[in-house]
């Protein structure tokens, strides 16, 4: 027991723990909708799209949250805007933010000379050096995520599994797409610090795509995303500390690990069902 219980001894790994869990509650509900709307590939360039509102904060000796934050805005706005524009299609669009928003990162990192360190940190992310006032934030956002999810859930169903219907119920899906997109925002800005921009697709998408076969309706998937991210946080900060390895990394391949495993087990409970039998609908 000694084994599983010493690292946890430590304070600045009981804060690492508790800001794991925060974030992987963040990342549930943000995530879900992006496993169920194949939006993957927009989270990808949204979370590698703050690097210049973070390397200007740096530069200046600002916040660096409050320089991600910046840059969040100006992609989801982007992004929203780029998708009402009929001749060019969602995925070219992000992707030329995406690769616009890096170079201007990389840019403004080019015009310090002491800048390895802390574009490391947002790379890679450092989950022990969470504080206090970490927390404070991150459950900040959390409560702030919950309200979102919680109030444009009928427009994020609907603007999931159907966007013709859900402008019949009037539902307003680029409202609600643009909403989403700032829920997506709020998630990756919370994260970056935890895991880095480079890992965060790892909580953010890993849990909710495991939970997938195995939660009944959107809000199990959510719940159980949650509790999957929670224990990918913990047995990697486990792992982390006995093996040496680094915190993120290890938290983010273990969530990784787990999705491998809940697809290869529904599959074999698929196999072994007999026939007639088939898995619950989703709500």
């Amino acid at each position: 027991m000694e084994w599983l219980t010493a690292p946890f001894e430590a304070t600045f790994v009981q804060r690492a723990l508790w800001g794991g869990i925060l974030v992987s509650a963040i990342c549930a509900l943000a995530g879900t909708w992006v496993v169920l709307r194949g939006m993957a590939f927009l989270g990808d360039a949204m979370s590698h799209g703050l690097l210049p509102g973070v390397a200007l904060a740096a530069l200046l000796g600002g916040n660096p949250m409050v320089g991600a934050l910046l840059s969040a805005a100006v992609m989801t706005a982007g992004v929203t805007a780029l998708g009402r524009t009929p001749k060019l299609s969602q995925d070219t669009g992000i992707g030329l933010l995406f690769v616009g928003m890096l170079s201007l990162g990389v840019i403004i990192v080019s015009r310090s000379q002491s800048f390895a360190v802390d574009l490391t940190g947002f790379l890679f992310g450092d989950v022990l050096a969470v504080s206090e006032q970490d927390l404070a934030l991150l459950g900040t956002a959390l409560v702030l995520a919950l309200t979102v999810s919680v109030l444009g859930h009928r427009a994020f169903l609907a603007l999931a599994f159907d966007p013709r219907k859900a402008r019949t119920l009037g539902l307003r899906p680029r409202l609600a797409h643009a909403v989403l997109l700032g829920l997506l925002a709020l998630a990756i800005v919370a994260s970056f610090h935890i895991v880095g921009t480079l890992l965060v697709l790892g909580l953010l998408i890993a849990p909710p795509a495991a939970a997938l076969p195995w939660a009944r309706g959107v809000r199990g998937v959510m719940v159980l995303a949650a509790l999957l991210g929670a224990a990918a946080t913990f047995f990697g900060l486990l792992l982390s500390w006995h093996l040496r390895t680094a915190a993120g990394a290890t938290v983010s391949a273990l969530a990784v690990t787990l999705f491998f495993l809940s697809h290869l087990a529904s599959g074999i409970r698929r196999r072994n069902r007999p026939a007639g039998i088939r898995p619950p609908a989703t709500d």
